[in-house]
């Protein structure tokens, strides 16, 4: 069986994805990206390579010398980095001159396009750990109330829009009014966030966009959320089901049920 190659961005997302897939038998082989992969992730693949963020042709180049023709793009890259001194070879300058613009979608795109070009095809980044997708309606013991409801649904309409801008996928509201949007900071920080307007009750809503390329960037819960929820004092996370990833799933559910916390699944009416 050909090794998979996994590019692999922060969090356990990549560690999760190598596990599965030598579960199933198949070799893994790892490119990580200096200051954001974990470093554990060798624990769980069969050969490790570190690029610099940027290093696009060296990262083609290792993949397809270990004989890679299908890989996964799992984990985030923190988007201020893309304001710090980067290490970009050639391609990824040539690569980054014809964009019309920045937006994740649009670098990430280019770069699985160029992937591409060289042979090796990106597949979906939820290939591996389909079960763990969050399923439809209320996944802990406590349940939300007429009000929460509302706002789940008010607070899910606005972060399809933001969504749709490819801006963030997260909203903090309550009584339908609108705390804080995630933007460049990333999801925590805008819990964090929307915390400091709201003593206590805030609802976390976090969707895909309308139009999500399943090769990456798709939407993730992990006890790093839950953590800052508690921080904020939340009463509710709603992510959209079918489509946002539940890391550590059932300890990820106890732990929800511990704090109190509604966890739903909503399905995107459109």
């Amino acid at each position: 069986m050909k090794p998979l190659g996994i590019i692999a961005g922060n969090s356990q997302f990549p560690i999760l994805v190598a596990e599965e897939a030598r579960r199933q038998n198949r070799p893994v082989v790892v490119i990580g990206i200096e200051e954001e992969t974990d470093p554990r992730i060798e624990q769980t693949c069969d050969r490790l390579h570190w690029v610099a963020l940027g290093q696009i042709k060296k990262a083609i180049s290792l993949l397809k010398k270990e004989g890679v023709e299908e890989a996964v793009m799992a984990g985030q890259v923190k988007h201020t980095q893309l304001f710090r001194r980067l290490r970009l070879d050639l391609t990824a300058i040539k690569l980054l001159a014809t964009l019309k613009d920045k937006k994740t979608d649009t670098v990430l795109g280019a770069v699985a396009d160029e992937f591409s070009k060289e042979g090796i095809k990106l597949l979906s980044s939820t290939l591996y750990l389909q079960h763990l997708l969050a399923p439809e309606g209320v996944l802990t013991s406590r349940r939300p109330n007429a009000d929460q409801k509302k706002d789940i649904e008010f607070g899910f309409r606005i972060a399809k829009s933001l969504a749709g801008l490819d801006l963030g996928q997260t909203v903090c509201v309550k009584d339908q009014v609108v705390l804080a949007l995630e933007a460049v900071e990333g999801t925590d920080a805008c819990i964090r966030r929307a915390g400091t307007f709201c003593e206590d009750g805030l609802i976390f809503v976090k969707v895909a966009k309308p139009r999500q390329d399943i090769r990456f960037d798709v939407p993730v819960i992990g006890r790093r959320t839950l953590e800052s929820l508690r921080e904020a004092k939340a009463a509710v996370a709603a992510v959209e089901a079918g489509k946002t990833l539940l890391f550590d799933k059932e300890s990820l559910l106890q732990e929800a049920d511990r704090m109190g916390l509604v966890l739903v699944g909503v399905k995107d009416p459109d």
